[in-house]
């Protein structure tokens, strides 16, 4: 039981370390290893059904970096001081639809269905995508369900990072359109299969947080009923 407590307190400290870091400490890098095992939190992520609409694009050439800063107002600091930065990118309708070549494939040579389950697993996520939640009546709301995936695994790679004492910012301050054009023109993945859903930066902080963390309290947040 005690094991259980501290572990808790242990997550609940690093959730108080975490803050938004605006500039980190240039000198200072993370670890492959560390960085690695952040990557595989992102990677170990749930996701809607499971179909892991993600691709993370670790971007350390600072030439590249610096292409990005026209279109990316609020990673200024962030591209130029990061030991590491991460665009992370969703999964188009294209392939999201229940009946594309992609999602059935998916589900066959990575989830490892068995044809029956994999028929029900189908039919559940046509009868979600046609009418639960819409997300057929445009090709934006199919992508919006996928960015929505890529933020649960942004959190958790922020959340492991903070418990072994890493600092990062997640980052939504930039200009889609023209971020895509200069990753595209890169070649750095393809349009048709991939859009940019957020950024984040990791190393370790240029100096303390300018302002004490606040949240609002527990009775404003929960509801019981």
């Amino acid at each position: 039981m005690k094991n259980i407590e501290e572990i808790k307190q242990k997550v609940l400290d690093a959730y108080a370390f975490r803050h938004a870091c605006k500039e980190f400490d240039p000198a200072k890098k993370v670890s492959d290893a560390d960085f690695s095992y952040i990557l595989e939190t992102g990677r170990l992520s749930p996701s809607s059904f499971g179909l892991e609409p993600w691709k993370f694009l670790i971007i350390q050439d600072q030439a590249f970096r610096e292409k990005l800063m026209p279109a990316a107002w609020g990673a200024q600091k962030k591209l130029e001081t990061a030991s590491h930065f991460v665009v992370i990118l969703a999964r188009k309708a294209k392939d999201l639809r229940y009946d594309s070549p992609y999602f059935h494939d998916f589900i066959r040579n990575v989830k490892k269905l068995p044809d029956d389950v994999a028929q029900g697993m189908t039919n559940a996520v046509e009868g979600f995508q046609k009418n639960d939640f819409k997300l057929l009546e445009s090709d934006r709301a199919m992508f919006d369900w996928a960015c929505k995936q890529t933020y649960i695994a942004l959190g958790n790679m922020m959340t492991a990072a903070a418990l072994i004492g890493i600092d990062s910012c997640p980052m939504e301050g930039f200009d889609r359109a023209k971020v895509e054009e200069i990753m595209t023109g890169a070649k750095l993945y393809k349009p048709e299969e991939f859009g940019v859903a957020c950024m984040v930066a990791f190393g370790y902080r240029a100096a303390a947080p300018a302002f004490p963390q606040t949240r609002q309290s527990a009775a404003q947040v929960e509801e019981r009923v």
